[in-house]
């Protein structure tokens, strides 16, 4: 029984480490570098906070030496899906009735934890398996991870502080309850955040969990899960299931009781789990709620009136951090002529000063992309450029899988503004640049609006006023994170909450109150204290 009005400690954003040479937290991260790679982890699955070890295993590797294994993950097969729909239906109960500052502990807990005793750990196996260099893993695994479970707590609280007027004689409530059911989530190899925030944002709500996380990405997310379990989260309200997608699918998008999915991913998976869900429609209790993000083919804009240097230093950051594997990194460009010869040599020497290399080097810049298929990918599209009439390999294109799946930056010119790497996501460190002519910023504008279906993230540079609202104006529903004289990516929880429209995503925004919100399901409650008893109206005279 709660006799008193708790308010949550107000959140704050995470202070980035610097990992400079000498300083305590790059020795304390190269110390647990070692550790890991000196070692080998055994992943279970985890069900009703019991580790499971199924027999059916896959190597976990580093991307940057695929040769070098770091551990052996269990994946889950038919009869422990069904468990963990079993377990998380049978710990809904207490969970979604047990005081939501009580639920709001068990993940402020989790995020000290992650920030303080567990900060060299998740950034250690970041960088290991998903190959980020240490600053990309400082502020995913650790700030942005932590900034999620802060805000989000806080975020609640708002929600939940959202009650109706009563007029008098009439006292009215509005009861924020989870959703009728289990919630499937499905998170993706590039950020720990991710894998972190989908699974606790609904649960944090009341909600139950079953997730799916992705095989490259298991070893960071089965540390998260070991401190969730330590930060108080009770048995079965999150479930852990490595595992292959399109079995774990056809058995989760058949259950009654499925209420909804979290999802970051590609958007072919994403549509053919929409698709599930809406052939088996009249299986369910309740409509589920679809929440998901995908895919990004996202722009830089360039105005004749641009400060090249800021541009090019947003462009190179953009597109080839963490290998252009973010879902808003940079991947196609347009430059006017007259700015387009400053740019381009700024371009060429700048991206010659990268350097590229493993995880393990401090000094590298550029690491390796995260597998074979994502390698062959990118492979494809720069050969094709390189013997393609309609554009050319202007900077890098150097690629080599023999040891690690390293992919050098590369930019390509496009002759023509619908050339493929222009219209289709590569998730690689690959940008299309495609240059106008000044008198024709209204066309390329037009041309920039309709070439892609993502509709993510972009940004423009100009220094005039009027241009950056005129492009403002004309590139709305462009993107969904929009930015002026700054890189399209780097969102940070409580100051640019992430998501897109049209095929990117449903644009629930990511790090605010519209995420948390679409996990309940709201019920109004009116209490009259002196009842009618009468059915009569004065109109009946």
């Amino acid at each position: 029984m709660t006799n008193s009005i708790f308010t949550i400690p107000k959140p704050y954003n995470e202070p980035v480490k610097t990992y400079a040479p000498g300083s305590p937290e790059r020795r304390v991260l190269s110390a647990e570098l070692g550790r890991q790679m000196a070692g080998q982890v055994e992943i279970p699955v985890i069900i009703n906070g019991q580790e499971i070890k199924t027999g059916d295993v896959s190597d976990v590797v580093c991307p940057h030496d695929h040769g070098h294994v770091l551990g052996h993950v269990h994946m889950a097969g038919k009869k422990e899906i069904k468990a963990a729909v079993d377990a998380a239906l049978s710990a809904k109960s207490a969970w979604e009735t047990m005081e939501w500052q009580a639920r709001a502990a068990v993940f402020l807990k989790a995020a000290d934890l992650i920030s303080g005793k567990y900060s060299a750990r998740l950034n250690a196996a970041t960088m290991l398996g998903q190959s980020k260099n240490v600053f990309q893993a400082e502020i995913d695994a650790t700030c942005e991870l932590v900034d999620f479970l802060r805000f989000n707590a806080s975020y609640m609280e708002e929600i939940y502080a959202n009650q109706p007027f009563s007029e008098k004689g009439v006292y009215n409530r509005l009861e924020y309850r989870p959703l009728e059911g289990f919630v499937f989530v499905l998170t993706p190899f590039n950020f720990t955040a991710i894998a972190g925030n989908l699974p606790t944002t609904p649960a944090m709500m009341g909600n139950a969990i079953v997730w799916k996380p992705s095989t490259t990405a298991v070893l960071s997310n089965y540390f998260l899960m070991r401190i969730l379990k330590e930060a108080g989260l009770p048995d079965g309200v999150i479930n852990f299931i490595p595992g292959r997608g399109s079995q774990i699918g056809d058995i989760l998008f058949t259950h009654k009781d499925f209420a909804g999915m979290h999802f970051t991913g590609s958007t072919a998976v994403f549509q053919n789990l929409w698709k599930k869900a809406a052939q088996n429609i009249e299986t369910y209790v309740s409509y589920p709620r679809i929440v998901g993000e995908t895919g990004g083919k996202d722009y830089i804009f360039a105005h004749a009136s641009a400060d090249v240097d800021a541009l090019v230093t947003a462009i190179i950051r953009g597109a080839f951090e963490f290998q252009g594997q973010k879902c808003s990194a940079c991947s196609r460009l347009y430059v006017p002529v007259s700015l387009w010869p400053g740019v381009q040599d700024q371009l060429k020497e700048k991206i010659a000063e990268i350097k590229v290399g493993p995880v393990t080097d401090f000094t590298n810049f550029v690491n390796a992309v995260i597998d074979e298929k994502a390698f062959d990918t990118i492979d494809g599209y720069i050969s094709r450029a390189q013997a393609s009439s309609d554009a050319e390999v202007i900077i890098g294109g150097q690629r080599d899988k023999s040891k690690g799946y390293f992919v050098h930056p590369t930019v390509i010119q496009a002759k023509t503004p619908d050339y493929e790497s222009m219209v289709q996501e590569i998730f690689g460190p690959v940008l299309t640049v495609y240059v106008y002519e000044d008198k024709d910023l209204d066309a390329t504008l037009d041309i920039l609006d309709n070439t892609s279906p993502y509709a993510l993230t972009g940004a423009v540079f100009a220094r005039d006023r009027s241009v950056i609202n005129a492009l403002m104006a004309r590139l709305t529903h462009t993107a969904g994170n929009f930015y002026i004289n700054d890189k399209p990516t780097g969102a940070v929880v409580g100051q640019q909450p992430f998501g897109g429209a049209r095929k990117s995503g449903t644009n629930d925004k990511a790090g605010s109150y519209l995420n948390l919100i679409r996990w309940t399901s709201p019920r109004t409650i009116k209490e009259t204290f002196v009842p009618s008893l009468n059915y009569h109206y004065p109109f009946m005279g």
